[in-house]
């Protein structure tokens, strides 16, 4: 009977060890996950910091082209009157 219940408690405290052992698995698998989700968002969120940069630069460069040409032909304008009064 000693016997039994000796194996009994091993049997027990084995099945305790083990799953004590795969809820911190679990829970390491889990922490994993979390950090490797939060690195995507991370990147993602790199990504789209730069893109936004890029297309205001674009949109800065374009309106500076924009108004080199209106001034252009605002010069433009000017020499045609100049030369036509004279």
């Amino acid at each position: 009977m000693l016997l039994l219940l000796l194996l009994l408690m091993m049997m027990m405290m084995m099945m305790m060890t083990m799953m004590m052992m795969m809820m911190m698995m679990m829970m390491m698998m889990m922490m994993m996950m979390m950090m490797m989700m939060m690195m995507m968002m991370m990147m993602m969120m790199m990504i789209m910091m730069v893109m936004m940069m890029m297309m205001m630069m674009m949109m800065m460069m374009m309106m500076m082209m924009m108004m080199m040409m209106m001034m252009m032909m605002m010069m433009m304008m000017m020499m045609m009157m100049m030369m036509m009064t004279w």
